[in-house]
């Protein structure tokens, strides 16, 4: 058994991984903290996530002492924290033997001035910077498998890259007309934290972050071409449907776009090939990648739909799937019956 601490675990991602540990074959959750100063130190995680009514993990609040601690004797520190406190943790945290999965998006962008601009604060972890490796576990698992920081990528991102890097990977884009990515996320998305802009009654379908949203740098640099990526907010729980319309290279075939997807997951147990276009119902409260597309080889362009639950695959679970990476077990253990 790996010994594993959860940091944040009072969010939504932070009670998705307390359920997604407990009910893991190979885990053994030993903590569960949240920030010193938070409301819900000392509660009970069945007090605020009515789901985990049958756990019985308190919420301790961190502290410099317990981060030396965890990072000395835990095997695992999952992250769900603001992306500020997994930057200023981080190197106390990794300095021992403890590996960590943060689920922030500190770590994701190597370029730091890019990270700046787009986070809003410097980042000066500079050797965990250096350290981490990207956690899209379908497409980079031999680097995970040897990691000891992962930086778990954005919910967005995972659903537009599931949908672009096949293309990439096989050559098939046009360079000179940018991949349109439109996506609709829940309002889980924002947090837990009360606001008017997420409150039931005042939420609408709605693009936000329009052609500044900091997951594009994201999705530009793990796929190597620009894109115009737009964000919404829609009204349900949980879920994003990202659909992506693009331009392939003059000559392409639809027998060229479906073996570019088919090949690149074929050995992808959370990724499924659909029939047809998916719905977020599909995947709610799963692991799951949904894939499928349609192809006009006449205007050379195709539309490729992504459909995931934000704070499993967009989150929780693929810190999991990378996890069972790293310790060299089947990527879908604790997440697939």
């Amino acid at each position: 058994m790996y010994n594993v601490s959860i940091i944040g675990a009072s969010g939504y991602t932070g009670a998705q991984l307390v359920q997604l540990v407990h009910q893991h074959p190979a885990l053994s959750l030993e903590g569960t903290y949240v920030s010193e100063n938070s409301a819900d130190a000392g509660k009970n995680i069945a007090a605020l996530h009515g789901n985990l009514a049958h756990l019985n993990y308190t919420l301790t609040p961190i502290s410099n002492d317990i981060l030396v601690e965890l990072a000395t004797e835990m095997d695992f520190v999952l992250l769900a924290t603001p992306h500020e406190a997994s930057h200023d943790w981080m190197e106390t945290l990794s300095a021992g033997k403890a590996k960590i999965l943060d689920l922030s998006g500190a770590f994701r962008i190597k370029d730091t001035q890019v990270f700046e601009q787009f986070y809003g604060f410097p980042h000066t972890a500079t050797t965990s910077l250096k350290k981490a490796i990207y956690g899209l576990a379908e497409w980079y698992e031999d680097d995970i498998a040897q990691a000891d920081i992962i930086a778990v990528p954005g919910c967005y991102p995972t659903a537009s890259l599931s949908a672009l890097k096949p293309l990439a990977a096989s050559g098939l884009l046009d360079d000179a007309v940018r991949p349109v990515i439109n996506a609709v996320s829940g309002v889980s998305g924002a947090g837990r934290k009360a606001s008017l802009t997420s409150s039931f009654y005042e939420v609408s379908l709605q693009a936000y972050g329009v052609l500044g949203h900091r997951h594009t740098p994201e999705i530009e640099a793990y796929l190597a071409t620009p894109v115009i990526f737009t964000p919404h907010l829609g009204n349900f729980k949980r879920g994003i449907l990202a659909t992506v319309t693009v331009k392939l290279n003059q000559g392409v075939t639809s027998a060229q776009l479906d073996a570019a997807f088919t090949e690149a997951y074929a050995n992808a147990p959370i990724v499924r090939l659909r029939a047809s276009f998916p719905k977020i119902d599909d995947v709610a409260h799963t692991p799951f990648v949904d894939l499928h597309w349609k192809f006009d080889e006449a205007s050379g362009y195709a539309v490729i739909t992504a459909a995931i639950d934000n704070v499993m695959k967009g989150a929780a679970s693929q810190a999991i799937q990378c996890l069972n990476i790293m310790t060299a077990q089947p990527v879908e253990t604790g997440l697939v019956q």
